[in-house]
């Protein structure tokens, strides 16, 4: 049955905005996005509530006043999801639960970006990693919001280490067994996780051992980043015009200006308050940044809040602890943009990118121009260096031409002496032939 033909899951959208709290976008905004995430998870939202308030209600997060206008909108509209722009507490969660009945569904942004990630996850290793999410947010909310959450599970839909059947014990409640099961699983998805993490480091030694250079791929999600990498790589890869169209990394192989190889690897993409648990299961991934030469931040200069995406941006890598390799900040989809080119938006940080290029990928513009300044970054994160290579290691001294840049080649008694600029990852590599 084509999936059109199903009845589309209708939302009240809730957004409240904390007096003194100084958000990335507004309520506006960020409700906004919240209405896109619920698209693309097959949702539409049929209502909106907003509230101002000078604190969260510990209850219900929102008072007892603005659940009976909820609770109007949802007779109103037919509606039997209440969605929730804020991440809920187990408490507020269980009592929103019991205030609306079994009928309603309360879901808030982080359940609603995990089912997004569950519905897109393609590969074995991201579905192990959403798995991993949903459990671990899960875990302290153990309503009858597992029922909604099982059916999304990354591969797991809800079993447990003993084929998902709990057998109580003497005393034990449904709860407890329930939890347990949780734990098991999260136990058996953390060891299988390190498995990808151990095979991934496997192939980053490979990749170290060649001296081709990686180049990270970041952004603000649906910012364009796999249209950019097929545009630079020739690469097949999936593009849609929807939030966390792609979740897997992909690396392709690309030519820089000089004949030099480049690996593009295109990663996640990141949305203001993307849930904790996700970003700890995605580790795995999200280490192909933390190993970059060079990152890319890809953004849309045209979207209105370009500027806040990008705080989200590098608060999301500041979080995950990257090192400060030499950042690009590359504007895309320049095509569409109606003012003069030195008009364009201006970060605060701008002095943190060693440089900013104007492309569109969908177009071709400004391409070769984005790989000059790939490959001057990397040569920019090059250290200066001496080694003495002996003469029967001919095959090193072809490999430093070929991926570092050498200054000065010597014929001495001991062997090739090369003045060079190498890579950092290549300098504990050739520690033993350093001068």
């Amino acid at each position: 049955m084509n999936q059109l033909q199903f009845e589309q899951e209708q939302a009240i959208a809730v957004g409240v905005n904390l007096k003194g709290s100084r958000p990335l976008l507004s309520m506006e905004d960020s409700l906004s996005e919240l209405k896109l995430l619920a698209d693309t998870a097959g949702m539409a939202v049929v209502g909106q509530i907003t509230q101002n308030v000078g604190k969260i209600d510990a209850a219900t997060f929102v008072g007892s006043g603005k659940v009976e206008e909820i609770k109007d909108a949802l007779l109103g509209t037919g509606a039997k999801t209440v969605l929730f722009d804020d991440e809920l507490s187990p408490r507020h969660q269980r009592e929103l639960e019991e205030v609306f009945g079994e009928e309603v569904k309360v879901l808030d942004r982080s359940a609603l970006i995990l089912d997004i990630f569950a519905q897109h996850a393609k590969t074995r290793e991201g579905a192990l990693q959403v798995e991993l999410a949903q459990y671990e947010y899960r875990l302290p909310r153990l309503t009858r919001m597992w029922t909604h959450l099982a059916r999304q599970a990354g591969g797991g839909g809800g079993r447990s280490g003993n084929g998902g059947v709990g057998l109580r014990g003497p005393g034990e409640t449904q709860l407890e067994v329930d939890r347990r099961d949780i734990r098991r699983r999260i136990s058996k998805l953390k060891e299988d996780l390190e498995h990808v993490r151990e095979h991934r480091s496997r192939h980053r030694t490979q990749r170290e051992r060649t001296g081709v250079p990686l180049v990270a791929l970041v952004g603000y999600t649906n910012a364009g980043k796999s249209t950019l990498l097929r545009a630079l790589t020739g690469a097949d890869v999936y593009i849609a015009n929807q939030l966390f169209a792609t979740l897997d990394p992909t690396t392709r192989r690309t030519d820089l200006p000089s004949g030099r190889q480049a690996l593009i690897t295109d990663t996640v993409g990141f949305i203001q308050k993307l849930p904790t648990t996700l970003i700890a299961a995605f580790q795995a991934t999200l280490e192909e940044i933390k190993d970059a030469d060079v990152i890319l931040v890809v953004a849309d200069v045209n979207h209105p809040n370009v500027l806040q995406h990008l705080e989200t941006v590098e608060d999301t890598l500041a979080e995950i602890d990257v090192p400060p390799v030499p950042r690009v900040l590359v504007w895309n989809k320049v095509d569409q943009w109606k003012g003069d080119k030195a008009d364009l938006p201006k970060p605060e940080n701008a002095a943190d990118y060693v440089a900013q290029v104007a492309v569109s990928a969908t177009q071709n513009i400004g391409l070769e121009k984005l790989l000059g300044a790939v490959e001057t970054a990397l040569k920019a994160a090059l250290q200066k260096t001496k080694l003495l290579i002996p003469y029967e290691r001919g095959d090193l001294v072809s490999l430093l031409h070929e991926t570092a840049s050498v200054e000065k080649q010597e014929h001495t008694e001991g062997g090739v002496l090369l003045t060079l600029k190498l890579p950092q990852d290549m300098h504990e590599r050739f520690k033993a032939y350093r001068v």
